[in-house]
């Protein structure tokens, strides 16, 4: 998402958060040094900037929800921590994920550290202690949900002979509640805390809805359309742990015969990682699944869009636009 970082006004919403996630009170023991180390990765920082601008879309200031803003990141990260032990991925963003470098005990204790950290972030914001309750509230929801989707996830059914997996609808449901939890709790709790009106945080929400879900169904391609050296995690990664995706299923549902066989196979877990990815792959573009795929990240990102004109701060409204336009045309 090198474009919107370049965006003067995100990069100062990231700067801002990126200073503080830095100057965070430091204890100097090796708990401290190993949540510096997943929160200082070199990420988007997106759902910080989802919920400042969320905020101030609602007429709010940034500096009074900041403290929220390394909240919801708190969450995201101890998320990415965990996942990566129940995935077994050892590379993150480029470098080695937090359990490949600091072993798994350390790394689960980490990510339960910060999401309880989290609480006395959203505690620190200058709002009404109403606000900042009902906040609480949706990110707590946010982390439910999230669970729950990391849950669904672990029972979707890979395709196979006279077996026609999970489908897209049981996929669709799991993404909304895995990765669109925290666009959810950004949004929200950012329009709470900006003073926004039930209505205006409504608008919000449902954006970040249909933002949420893009993101993952153009998350789920980029394997087959970017350089993993450029996303910084393996491209077989979905492949070796025989995970239906979006582009997957949807090959398997639209596709012919011999595509659905071809699927099957690659998720049976015969083949290595390796050529699983390369079946997959073989099958989304011949069949036109990939190009399908895109389109279908595509409308769901324009359906996030449709109604934040009826936001009140128009630069504001126009940065989450452009966050949902982003998430699918991006790279990493």
């Amino acid at each position: 998402m090198t474009a919107l970082i370049s965006d003067p006004k995100s990069a100062s919403v990231a700067a801002d958060v990126r200073r503080a996630l830095e100057q965070r009170p430091a204890t100097g023991d090796r708990l401290d040094e190993i949540a510096r180390y997943a929160l200082l990765s070199p990420g988007k920082l997106l759902r910080p900037l989802l919920l400042v601008a969320s905020a101030e879309a609602v007429g709010g200031a940034r500096e009074d929800v900041l403290p929220a803003a390394l909240a919801v990141e708190y969450l995201h990260v101890a998320s990415l921590v965990h996942d990566d032990i129940i995935d077994g991925d050892d590379l993150r963003r480029g470098r080695a994920s937090v359990h490949a470098r600091y072993g798994v005990a350390d790394a689960i204790v980490t990510g339960d550290a910060l999401i309880l950290g989290l609480f006395g972030a959203v505690a620190d914001c200058a709002a009404p202690d109403a606000a900042v309750v009902a906040a609480v509230r949706v990110l707590a929801q946010a982390g439910e949900d999230l669970c729950r989707g990391q849950v669904q996830e672990a029972l979707l059914v890979p395709p196979g002979p006279g077996v026609p997996g999970s489908g897209l609808d049981a996929y669709l449901e799991m993404a909304s509640l895995k990765t669109g939890a925290l666009f959810r709790g950004a949004c929200r709790a950012g329009a709470l805390l900006g003073g926004g009106s039930a209505a205006q945080a409504d608008v919000v929400t449902a954006f970040a809805e249909h933002a949420g879900l893009a993101f993952q169904m153009y998350d789920d391609l980029l394997p087959f359309l970017a350089d993993p050296a450029v996303t910084g995690k393996p491209g077989t990664s979905d492949a070796a742990n025989l995970r239906p995706t979006y582009p997957v299923l949807l090959a398997h549902r639209e596709g012919t015969a011999a595509e659905r066989r071809g699927v099957e196979r690659a998720l049976s877990g015969e083949l290595r990682a390796e050529a699983a990815y390369e079946t997959l792959r073989e099958v989304l573009v011949s069949g036109g699944a990939l190009e399908l795929a895109v389109a279908g990240a595509r409308e769901e990102a324009a359906r996030a869009t449709a109604d934040l004109g009826v936001l009140p701060v128009t630069g504001a409204a126009g940065l989450l636009a452009a966050i949902a336009d982003l998430a699918v045309n991006r790279d990493h």
